[in-house]
């Protein structure tokens, strides 16, 4: 089972995929949890990473490309995986696509959380002020919600044309959530 988790800032993916790790035993893969890893360890791809980001640019999708391929030659992935919140564009979709197609992989499910923008605004400022971030504020929120309807909701659009995306609406409590994508998974 290799799942792609697609969804707006503060729609539940990282909560509902550590419950589907422990459903399914297969790991999340978060790229920016990647990206932390390997500048911490100081790889060749984190060092790179670090250059980027030190400068205040993003970093590119090659650097991020390899460490998603590097992660996915992990035995732990032999059985799948959910990638959370990555792809982030068409771009990127593309790349993943060629990856896999190498590795004789193909992503079998891409699931869509859907929430309600006043929601989302909710979850993330509610988050805020639990974990103390100043800089997710309702301004913030609602731009990064335009940056994701521009960049990364036509993710979704690529996965539906190849007969993958399935829409989980995501309102209600966890488990609730849980159990719609469960239902979709099997």
């Amino acid at each position: 089972m290799r799942i792609v988790l697609l969804g707006p800032p503060g729609s539940g993916k990282g909560t509902q995929a550590k419950k589907l790790v422990e459903r399914y035993g297969i790991p999340q893969i978060s790229t920016g949890d990647l990206l932390r890893a390997a500048v911490k360890a100081g790889s060749p791809l984190g060092v790179q990473a670090k250059a980027a980001m030190d400068a205040g640019e993003l970093v590119t999708d090659d650097i991020v490309l390899g460490l998603l391929n590097e992660r996915l030659a992990q035995d732990d992935t032999a059985n799948g995986y959910i990638l959370d919140g990555f792809p982030r564009n068409l771009s990127q979709c593309d790349t993943l696509t060629e990856m896999l197609d190498a590795a004789g992989q193909a992503i079998t499910h891409a699931i869509k959380l859907t929430v309600d923008e006043d929601e989302v605004v909710r979850r993330i400022l509610e988050r805020a002020k639990i974990e103390g971030r100043a800089d997710d504020n309702e301004e913030t929120v609602r731009n990064r919600m335009k940056v994701y309807a521009d960049q990364t909701a036509p993710v979704a659009g690529y996965y539906e044309a190849k007969g993958l995306l399935t829409e989980v609406y995501g309102m209600g409590s966890l488990d609730e959530v849980f159990e719609r994508l469960t239902n979709v998974l099997g």
